[in-house]
């Protein structure tokens, strides 16, 4: 097999930097990825993805224990999160004001080629901009345009997956910073407000989204099975079943939290995205998965 090469569509002069994390044995994802990028007219660096196969090491790197389940991360979870560390790091040392970073089982819209193709449409708080649909969230009733049939709103709630988000440069070292244990998802650690590096970060939606993961256009997928989602599946099973009374103050709890989003002019909205010109919501966005 020849080695993948580090910018698979060079000819395509590069706008935003655009990093796609991407394993050296994954070579049906990386043509995956060049023909996206190709199709929209950007260029894009490959950044090898840290591979969880065969580096027992990975067991041995000092980890809390993650907060939400008491369990210690998964061997995969441990190499995504140093992958996604990978891209923060040539974000932080380079001289551009912005990097987006992709997974490599993303399918993006045909219209993100203008927002990749340039920064200033960014909002100038910025630290993170999430450009992927997931699930259903919370964000600000108040909109802003960036052109091109696009807006962005703040986001105030978890909204998961790491497929595709933009970070500055002063955020990506922050992020470099507070993530020398590692103990939780990477995409809670930058998406979800219960954690104190996403709560102290300025984080906008853009709507509809610019991009999704391949296995949440359904019956339109490719076939590209998230690397995480089958192992997180199984790990389901070793979970405890949530009894009655937590169930009870959860939905009170989810209620309350709706009168106070109302309240602060908020609104909860399923982030869309733009298919071939038909609006795609992602299949599981009642699900409070961890995926990425």
């Amino acid at each position: 097999m020849d080695p993948p090469i580090d910018n698979p569509n060079a000819s395509i002069p590069f706008a935003m930097k655009c990093l796609v994390i991407n394993l050296d044995r994954s070579q049906d994802r990386l043509a995956h990825m060049t023909s996206e990028f190709a199709r929209i007219g950007i260029g894009f660096e490959r950044v090898a993805a840290v591979d969880a196969q065969g580096r027992s090491d990975l067991a041995e790197i000092p980890m809390r224990l993650n907060p939400l389940t008491q369990l210690r991360l998964s061997n995969t979870e441990i190499a995504c999160f140093l992958s996604h560390k990978t891209c923060w790091a040539k974000i932080a040392d380079g001289d551009d004001a912005y990097g987006a970073v992709f997974e490599d089982d993303t399918v993006l819209s045909e219209a993100a080629g203008p927002l990749l193709a340039d920064t200033s449409w960014i909002p100038a708080d910025a630290d993170i901009v999430k450009i992927e649909t997931f699930k259903s969230t919370v964000i600000a009733m108040k909109r802003a345009s960036i052109g091109h049939g696009f807006s962005v709103a703040r986001l105030h709630r978890d909204h998961l997956g790491a497929a595709g988000y933009i970070v500055s440069r002063q955020a990506a070292r922050d992020l470099l910073e507070a993530t020398g244990n590692i103990d939780s998802p990477v995409d809670h650690v930058l998406f979800d407000p219960g954690f104190a590096i996403s709560l102290s970060k300025t984080i906008y939606q853009v709507l509809p989204a610019l991009c999704i993961q391949d296995r949440f256009l359904s019956e339109k997928s490719m076939g590209l099975q998230s690397l995480l989602s089958e192992e997180r599946e199984n790990g389901k099973s070793k979970r405890h079943r949530m009894a009655p009374l937590t169930k009870f103050a959860n939905e009170a709890g989810r209620i309350w939290r709706q009168i106070f989003d109302i309240f602060r002019l908020r609104q909860g909205k399923t982030i869309p995205f733009d298919y071939h010109g038909k609006r795609v919501r992602p299949a599981h966005t009642h699900k409070r998965e961890k995926a990425l």
